[in-house]
């Protein structure tokens, strides 16, 4: 009797609504984490350029690289937008719900 019981028990269907909970907070709390770790070595490859051109070249150099980087900082954001409007339009036109609610 007490292998029959062992194999009755309930105890795995309590497992689904866990793992399907996690899979709904996960994709944001990894995207959030994603931002932040790229954004911070995005914010010290900037700064560690601004010093070398610093040391390097001077006050006129600096205000070229500072522009540049201002530009490119620009086009990557701008870049990464449209990238976001064309998977969400993708995601859509496939049927897939992305409702963040």
């Amino acid at each position: 009797m007490p292998v029959k019981d062992a194999l009755h028990d309930n105890s795995c269907q309590m497992t689904a609504p866990k793992v399907q909970n996690t899979m709904d907070w996960f994709p944001a709390v990894f995207i959030v984490f994603k931002v932040l770790v790229l954004g911070t070595g995005m914010f010290f490859a900037i700064k560690w350029h601004y010093d070398q051109g610093r040391k390097k070249n001077g006050e006129q150099k600096l205000s070229a690289m500072l522009w540049a980087g201002g530009k490119i900082a620009l086009v990557f954001t701008l870049s990464l937008l449209v990238l976001l409007f064309l998977t969400f339009a993708l995601g859509r036109r496939l049927g897939l719900d992305l409702n963040l609610t």
